[in-house]
């Protein structure tokens, strides 16, 4: 696997679904459950925040309040869209594009063997590595919500 490539397509995927969407259904409830285009980008920008978290602590580290609200608060999405809720539908998707753009930068910095090396993330599981945990957790859950936003725009045409 390539890391920088699986990012990449996850990221591509989102902008290209999103494209083109007319502001006034960014907003609009039932795209999955009862959120809306806006409050499911909301939500893949909470995760971005954990990815550069989790990137960082392949890096020396740092603080990881995103990392450890996403693995222990069992409302972490709802409270992340919540967060976000208040900032227009171009404000949430700039945020999730800027860290995007921060995630980019350190999966450069780190080596492909460490990103291919099973057991450098012992609390997702030994057998894993973090190239695994990116196309589970952030690859296939972007592609999924992709998916919802794209029955949501065909039901508006």
């Amino acid at each position: 696997m390539n890391l920088s490539d699986i990012l990449k397509y996850g990221h591509h995927t989102v902008l290209k679904t999103v494209e083109g969407l007319p502001e006034k259904e960014w907003e609009r409830g039932g795209v999955c459950g009862v959120w809306s285009v806006k409050d499911i980008i909301a939500h893949l920008t909470s995760f971005e925040h954990a990815l550069v978290e989790v990137l960082n602590g392949f890096l020396g580290g740092g603080p990881t309040p995103y990392l450890d609200a996403y693995r222990t608060e069992e409302k972490f999405n709802d409270t992340e869209v919540a967060k976000r809720k208040s900032k227009s539908a171009a404000e949430v998707l700039r945020e999730y594009q800027d860290t995007h753009a921060r995630t980019m930068e350190l999966v450069a910095r780190i080596p492909p063997a460490k990103c291919r090396g099973n057991g450098t993330l012992p609390w997702y599981g030994a057998e894993y590595s973090l190239d695994d945990f990116v196309v589970y957790t952030f690859y296939g859950h972007k592609r999924e919500h992709c998916a919802q936003i794209a029955l949501f725009r065909k039901r508006l045409t």
